[in-house]
């Protein structure tokens, strides 16, 4: 490769098109793997012409790492590959179609994606492979599956980790651990709230620091360390709608 270049899966959401506007100016070459491609139109209107844009069905994982092996060769390997897809509800009622949904997404097209993209960097020989979890999958909450399969992802990454180390390779794996930052800045809250700007340029860092995981924003190391902290019999009591 001579000019570096990075994939962004999940590219239709606003933090995976803020880092790909803090990635270009680093000169580096972008691949785009989104479900609703005509969505992304004014964000490639912003990128380079060399920019590569893949239209995926996370639903169909087989689909999605025959797409992502042809944007890998598209782009002659990648340095970097950024997972960005997630799926989430509350429903008190626990329906079991709702709790599907998000395994198949979280769960099944994330490791379908990942183990793609850790395969080809192994081939490589280098690379760095970073997904967004959450600090929600350090403990089982009110939105099950999510909470499950946030911790799945990590747990995932984690024996990635440990893979490449077995094969001796140097290959980067980063858990980005968000905090709740778009529910609480629904609530308008400054305090744990964080603009796009900012929360992608302390992903960049991490990513630039080779960081096995961090948190998004850096507060919310607080509260993992604090919710983890808690006693089963506190924890379990607190309230929620």
């Amino acid at each position: 490769m001579d000019q570096l270049s990075a994939i962004i899966i999940g590219a239709n959401s606003a933090l995976s098109q803020a880092l790909a506007l803090q990635l270009i100016n680093d000169n580096v070459r972008l691949g785009l793997m989104a479900a609703d491609t005509d969505a992304l139109a004014p964000l490639m209107d912003k990128l380079p012409d060399n920019a590569e844009l893949v239209a995926i069905d996370i639903f169909d994982p087989e689909a999605c790492r025959s797409a992502f092996s042809q944007l890998w060769d598209t782009l002659d390997g990648a340095a970097l590959v950024v997972i960005n897809t997630a799926a989430s509800g509350l429903d008190l009622s626990l329906p079991y179609a709702l709790d599907k949904q998000i395994n198949a997404v979280n769960v099944e097209g994330f490791t379908a994606l990942a183990n793609a993209a850790f395969t080809q960097m192994v081939e490589q020989k280098y690379g760095q492979l970073a997904a967004f979890t959450s600090i929600a999958g350090e403990r089982g909450g009110p939105q099950i599956a999510f909470h499950a399969s946030k911790a799945y992802q990590q747990n995932y990454l984690q024996g990635l980790r440990l893979h490449a180390q077995r094969l001796k390779l140097p290959i980067t794996i980063s858990d980005i651990r968000l905090g709740y930052i778009d529910k609480m800045q629904g609530r308008g809250s400054k305090t744990w709230g964080g603009s796009l700007d900012k929360i992608s340029s302390q992903i960049i860092r991490a990513l630039r620091k080779a960081k096995p995981q961090v948190y998004v924003t850096r507060r919310w190391r607080f509260i993992s360390w604090l919710t983890r902290a808690l006693p089963e019999f506190i924890y379990n009591k607190r309230k929620y709608k």
